[in-house]
């Protein structure tokens, strides 16, 4: 799992350094040759554009420090963190729902899985087996226990880590 984040993510850093340093002076240029600056929206919309870029890679290199320390060993070896597989039982309806823990970039809820930032992901964060938690959500509330738990360092020691 940790391997298909890096592995994203480093995809996206390709793909967005490529066109900080190849495709926006090439637009930028392309541009300038159209003349006056001050009422040339190609130019500004190419500078905006870089901008963003520029902050788009800052937060990729930082979300790729944070893979770093997790594969560090510096997420939770015995609760709910990034990484973790973690099984639910919903007391009021007995469905049993499996999770992924994931950074938000690679949340998919149809998929299973859900970040630590998210409504779920905070309620189960730091939650050891057996814990029983209650989710607040805009149509209802939800309790859930948690009842089976795999972080990311057990699945590594069992084979089965990415």
């Amino acid at each position: 799992m940790i391997r298909e984040m890096r592995e994203k993510l480093s995809h996206e850093v390709d793909q967005l350094s490529h066109e900080l340093n190849i495709l926006l002076p090439q637009a930028i240029a392309q541009a300038v040759e159209l003349g006056d600056l001050r009422e040339n929206s190609e130019y500004k919309a190419a500078l905006e554009r870089q901008q963003f870029v520029q902050a788009r890679l800052g937060q990729l290199h930082q979300r790729l420090s944070q893979l770093g320390q997790l594969a560090n060993h510096e997420s939770p070896t015995d609760r709910v963190g990034l990484g973790s597989r973690v099984t639910v039982l919903d007391l009021d309806t007995n469905d049993t729902d499996t999770y992924m823990v994931v950074l938000a970039e690679m949340m998919d809820i149809d998929a299973g899985h859900i970040s630590l930032a998210s409504p779920l992901g905070r309620a189960l964060a730091d939650g050891r087996v057996g814990d029983e938690i209650s989710l607040r959500l805009p149509a209802s509330n939800r309790r859930l226990r948690i009842t089976e738990l795999v972080t990311v360092h057990q699945a590594r020691g069992n084979g089965n880590g990415k």
